[in-house]
């Protein structure tokens, strides 16, 4: 398996974060490296709730949810060309507000071959859309 990670420290309440974290629709308005995210059902976030969501440059892949710890965790995984990607988006609270975690976890046939061609990439993916979720929680939490 191989594990790429990144935390960013923002300065807003656990719960705006999570609110960001846990609803990909808006994404696409946070994140370039989201094109869209349609949910399969209505309804609240749970595990086996799925959707379709789409990146730049790469074909829509579905992704189910797993796992679901309110305010703190959420995952969920798909499916490609073999390889299967696990998301996790942790929200931890600090002194300041919190800390946003986002690690994918690959595994499968061809998991290494992926990670080593495209971990850069996937780093910087991380980092982009962590810094997407720092900016809006922070600018929701001003005035």
């Amino acid at each position: 398996m191989r594990t790429i990670e990144h935390s960013i420290d923002i300065a807003a309440a656990p719960s705006v974060v999570w609110a960001l974290n846990t609803d990909p629709v808006r994404w696409p308005d946070l994140t370039p490296t989201v094109t869209s995210v349609a949910w399969e059902d209505d309804g609240p976030l749970r595990v086996g709730r799925s959707a379709t969501v789409k990146q730049p440059g790469q074909r829509a892949a579905k992704w189910t949810v797993t796992t679901v710890e309110p305010e703190t965790r959420f995952v969920w995984q798909a499916t490609v060309y073999g390889v299967t990607t696990v998301a996790t988006h942790l929200v931890d609270p600090t002194d300041t507000g919190c800390r946003n975690t986002l690690r994918l976890d690959l595994s499968g046939r061809g998991a290494g071959l992926m990670g080593a061609l495209l971990g850069r990439r996937l780093r910087n993916i991380l980092r982009t859309e962590a810094e997407g979720f720092r900016r809006a929680a922070e600018g929701a939490t001003v005035g």
